[in-house]
């Protein structure tokens, strides 16, 4: 006779045999029902069908994993503030350098390709990859010139290669690497080219004078003050954003870890969250923040 203890595994096994067994044939049966006569029921038949049957294989596939390899053994979980050092060539390199530069290598290796075999065949006429390429640059471009304050002409460029660069440095999470947005050292530096060209273009608009006669503007009492949060403004850019990216690594990794051997296919659901979206959302608003830091500077 088997034991009880062994016996609950089996049956968890079997249960999502005939779940996904059954909710196949009900999500058959509203789709047949859908044909013949729509309405709510067969839709809702249908969907019940197919949300029983994405369980049932959930069931069954994670208590297979369970089965062969053995339960998951649950250890403390751990959050580090600065990533991890590795040594290369006998020297002691940030592993968010290390992720930054194969990023940047993807890049490149990208673009090439789109210049070699995409721009070559632009039609007047666009069409895919093409009709994509134009959209993006030509929503960037317009976007640059009307939050900048007619300053983003030369804008669009940079501000399009940073929104790449922060969604495929978030992007490698998806392959359990710490992403080199969830480091504070790398959003400080992406912070302090805001803080350059935020200056540049002031200068730039109303030369030095006009630049600091508008940070005493309207009373020269303010001035020490306007300097303050001028300074504060790449510190809270940085810290905003690396708050953000630590914080979905964070959440992605709980998940993992309460999980265990049932982490099959929800994490990667949670991912296209975590790792693709919200870093898209985190660009956009960091583009944003810089382009109306860009227009206050140059307003007169």
């Amino acid at each position: 006779m088997i034991p009880i203890p062994e016996l609950v595994p089996l049956l968890i096994l079997g249960a999502g045999v005939l779940a996904a067994i059954g909710g196949l044939f009900l999500a058959h049966a509203g789709k047949k029902k859908l044909a013949a006569q729509p309405g709510k029921k067969a839709k809702r038949l249908k969907m019940c069908g197919s949300l029983l049957a994405v369980v049932g294989v959930w069931l069954f596939l994670t208590q297979l994993v369970s089965m062969l390899f053995g339960p998951h053994e649950g250890g403390g979980f751990d959050v580090q503030i600065s990533p991890e050092r590795i040594s290369v060539l006998g020297l002691s390199v940030s592993s968010t350098v290390i992720v930054t530069w194969i990023a940047m290598a993807f890049i490149l290796v990208l673009a090439l390709l789109v210049r070699l075999f995409v721009i070559p065949r632009m039609t007047d006429s666009p069409k895919g990859i093409q009709n994509l390429l134009e959209l993006a640059v030509e929503g960037i471009s317009q976007y640059a010139e009307n939050q900048g304050g007619h300053m983003g002409e030369n804008l669009s460029a940079y501000l399009f290669s940073l929104a790449i660069m922060m969604v495929t440095c978030a992007a490698v999470e998806l392959f359990g690497i710490r992403p080199p947005t969830a480091d504070l050292t790398m959003t400080l530096a992406l912070a302090l080219v805001t803080f350059f060209l935020i200056n540049y273009y002031g200068i730039r608009r109303k030369g030095v004078g006009g630049r600091l006669k508008s940070l005493a503007s309207p009373t020269p009492i303010v001035f020490p003050l306007r300097v303050l949060s001028d300074i504060a403004v790449p510190i809270s850019m940085a810290c905003r954003l690396f708050g953000n990216m630590l914080g979905g690594m964070v959440v992605m990794d709980l998940l993992y870890t309460a999980l265990g051997n049932n982490a099959l296919g929800i994490p990667s659901v949670a991912g296209l969250y975590f790792n693709v979206f919200h870093p898209i959302i985190q660009a956009f608003i960091f583009i944003t923040l810089t382009l109306a830091f860009i227009r206050e500077a140059t307003e007169d």
